[in-house]
């Protein structure tokens, strides 16, 4: 056996779900002995034999995943309760496993496979979608690439034919409740406890909890955006969102501004003012980086995810 085979068997067999009582499977995929493929790469000792060192690391790897992808969605897990989240969990990392050398991208499928499994969204659907979209922006935000900000002395020199493109971290969000301040909370919560965690061992704590009066179903259209090393929900006017996806979509300045203002009810004199005002702030943000071409950003968002 190679080297190379060694690590795909082992891998293979390591990342086999757990049974219901998170125990090692007894047969592999395609219906072998789980104890005979243990035994044929990996020796017994005074101790243990070779499925039950096998399965220390089987056992390891799955606690590990379901406790990463647990801390990433702690608010979905608010909204779905504990016992259906615990069935999303375990559903969708046997049908999404990890393929990335970091954890960080665990939950990169989440939204679309829970479009494939809508029975996992619980009693508000689109809540749940919701606050899901908002907490995978987060991850984007906290790890995705930052680069040389375009300053407002480089907006001024634009035109209607010029292009822009978004900081890498960055992330626009039309959503249908109102969850940002929803899922801040939980995720300071969730931080509180973590730094407490070492005082209160053997103590089991609940994630979920009432949800709260004011997340009603409204619009809000949010940018999630890395500054100074932190995250931050800046929500934006519905025009100065359309305008920012036009931009985001390659549209040229002067279509943008077209496209943001289309079915908008404020007043034409104020426009002008209200435009300005935006570039002003999102130069402050430093939201703008130099200008790639749409297939170039998709190339670099793939190669992040």
């Amino acid at each position: 056996m190679t080297l190379l085979e060694l690590q795909r068997r082992m891998a293979e067999a390591v990342m086999m779900p757990l049974t219901r009582t998170e125990n090692m499977q007894r047969k592999t995929r395609d219906g072998r002995s789980m104890k005979a493929e243990a035994a044929a790469f990996i020796k017994p000792n005074d101790r243990l034999t070779s499925f039950e060192r096998l399965e220390i690391y089987n056992r390891q790897y799955w606690f590990r995943i379901i406790s990463a992808f647990s801390e990433d969605f702690p608010a979905l897990a608010a909204v779905v309760g504990d016992a259906a989240f615990e069935k999303l969990t375990r559903a969708y990392l046997a049908d999404c496993p990890s393929q990335s050398f970091t954890l960080r991208n665990l939950g990169s499928h989440l939204e679309s496979w829970l479009g494939e499994h809508p029975e996992h969204l619980g009693k508000k659907p689109e809540l749940a979608l919701d606050v899901v979209r908002l907490e995978w922006a987060y991850i984007e935000a906290f790890d995705n690439a930052a680069e040389r900000a375009l300053t407002l002395a480089d907006l001024g020199q634009l035109d209607g034919e010029s292009q822009l493109s978004f900081q890498p971290h960055l992330r626009l969000l039309h959503l249908l409740h109102t969850v940002d301040d929803f899922v801040i909370d939980v995720h300071r919560r969730q931080a509180s406890q973590s730094v407490a965690s070492n005082a209160l061992t053997g103590v089991k704590r609940s994630r979920s909890r009432r949800l709260p009066a004011s997340l009603k179903r409204s619009d809000i259209f949010l940018g999630v955006h890395r500054f100074e090393d932190a995250v931050y929900y800046k929500r934006l006017d519905s025009e100065e969102y359309q305008l920012l996806r036009a931009l985001d979509a390659g549209k040229t300045l002067g279509e943008a501004l077209d496209q943001a203002f289309l079915s908008s009810a404020l007043p034409e004199e104020e426009r002008p003012a209200r435009v300005q005002a935006w570039f002003a702030n999102w130069a402050e943000l430093g939201w703008f980086c130099r200008h790639k071409p749409a297939a170039v950003r998709r190339a670099v968002r793939k190669r992040v995810n």
